[in-house]
């Protein structure tokens, strides 16, 4: 047998951390039902003509997808989704008359990107996308409404304070425009790495590809424009450019930052940096960080899209935000931040002291089952201490078993025993499921339901 190799870019959790990730994606779906969005799930393949050209490395990040065996007659080329909005604007142009707009919808799936892995940056991970889309307009308001969606439910697991920067991409495009600089998505491009290679560097490129100095430097000073207000308005008319584009922006903004302000204080932050990779966006722009941990990187984004789903007839603009689950996830279980309280679901372990007994344990699991309490039955027989030790490495904190008296229950972990009836006896509630722990938050959430 070949020696097996890991695969970088792939995660896979052990079961203490899988629990937490599990009550992650439990959570963020109660939070999405509760603002009334229905699940839908889309197939993991699109036609690799759809995925391309949706941004700079839209190509680089696409996995091909095909049959060992295909011959020339195959079908068109076919690649991995690498994010779920694109998949999502090619199910509604496909089942339009079946839905009813403005169609709310959140998915939670696998999305895959053939890109370099580095630490939370995976080939394969979970995303939770929440979208509303309309056909022929969308309001504005959805712009606010979608970052609250995602902060209420972030504020209901455990994680440390996060920002939501926020940008609106007509802001950067009338800015440019107002410059001379009719390349936007080139600038953008340009501009968007000014964290990995610093403003300087991007002024040589911009330069580069064919701005003037003057042009260059604003905007990089453009892109250093932040505030949790609507100040940052101001501060862009400060810099003298004009285009009517650019008041569009402005004004689109400084009503996100106005109504989040009342509902949400201190959850936006207009940073006027964010730009977002992918071309598709034509609006506000979202990016999620955890405070402190900006360098990071973002755990979610999203954006609004005016023209991405279109038949030709009608067009379906749309805005959405997800959150990145499995980068999420890795940073704040390798961080140590938080931890599952066992790695197995289970509450109790039905003891064996003889083989024979078997059939009267698969009896008393299953009466503790049908209450709700996840049981299993010893794997074999044999004396009470090696039992106690299984159920201790298993992290299962009762065990049951039989005496001269009738069944008894022990806490492993208080040592106290107790008679018990399979028809009447319940655990604590915080032991009939696995809990996610925050060792260094002040909140320990238990596990859904």
């Amino acid at each position: 047998m070949s020696k097996v190799t890991p695969l970088s870019g792939f995660p896979e959790f052990l079961p203490a951390d899988r629990i937490v990730e599990q009550q992650f994606l439990d959570v963020i779906r109660e939070t999405f039902e509760l603002h009334g969005f229905a699940s839908i799930e889309t197939r993991a393949v699109e036609p690799v003509e759809r995925l391309s050209n949706q941004g700079e490395d839209a190509d680089k990040e696409i996995y091909g997808v095909r049959r060992l065996a295909a011959g020339a007659d195959e079908d068109a080329a076919l690649g991995l989704h690498f994010d779920l909005t694109v998949p999502f604007a090619r199910y509604v142009l496909e089942h339009s008359g079946n839905l009813v707009f403005p169609f709310r919808r959140y998915q939670i799936q696998k999305v895959w990107r053939g890109e370099r892995p580095q630490e939370g940056r995976y080939r394969e991970f979970t995303q939770a996308d929440v979208d509303i889309i309309d056909s022929g307009e969308l309001p504005n308001h959805y712009e606010v409404e979608l970052p609250l969606v995602i902060a209420d439910a972030l504020r209901r697991l455990p994680v440390p304070e996060f920002v939501i920067k926020v940008n609106n991409r007509k802001i950067p495009e009338g800015f440019y425009r107002g410059l001379g600089l009719d390349d936007v998505t080139s600038v953008l491009r340009i501009v968007d790495k000014i964290d990995k290679i610093g403003p300087e560097k991007v002024v040589e490129r911009l330069m580069e590809a064919g701005a003037t100095d003057k042009q260059a430097r604003l905007a990089v000073q453009l892109a250093d424009i932040s505030s949790t207000d609507t100040s940052f308005a101001d501060q862009v008319r400060a810099l003298g450019v004009e285009h009517p584009t650019l008041d569009e922006g402005l004004e689109q903004l400084s009503h996100v930052m106005a109504a989040a302000a009342e509902h949400a204080p201190g959850l936006l932050m207009a940073d006027l940096r964010i730009a977002r990779g992918l071309d598709y966006y034509t609006g506000a722009v979202y990016e999620l960080y955890l405070v402190g941990q900006e360098s990071f990187g973002s755990v979610g984004g999203g954006g609004r899209y005016d023209a991405l789903a279109s038949d030709g007839k009608t067009t379906y603009p749309g805005v959405g935000i997800s959150i990145g689950v499995s980068r999420l996830v890795h940073r704040l279980v390798s961080q140590g931040l938080l931890k599952g309280t066992r790695s197995t679901p289970t509450a109790v372990l039905v003891a064996l002291t003889a083989e024979e007994d078997r059939a009267e344990a698969m009896r008393t699991a299953a009466t503790l089952r049908g209450r709700g309490i996840p049981v299993e039955v010893a794997p074999a027989a044999a004396k009470f201490g090696k039992q106690i030790r299984f159920a201790d490495r298993r992290g299962i904190p009762f065990v049951w078993f039989s005496t001269e008296n009738g069944p008894e229950v022990k806490d492993i972990r208080s040592g106290e025993q107790v008679p018990a009836d399979a028809a009447t006896w319940t655990p604590p509630e915080a032991d009939i499921r696995p809990r996610t722990e925050s060792t260094q938050l002040d909140t320990t959430t238990q596990e859904n339901s």
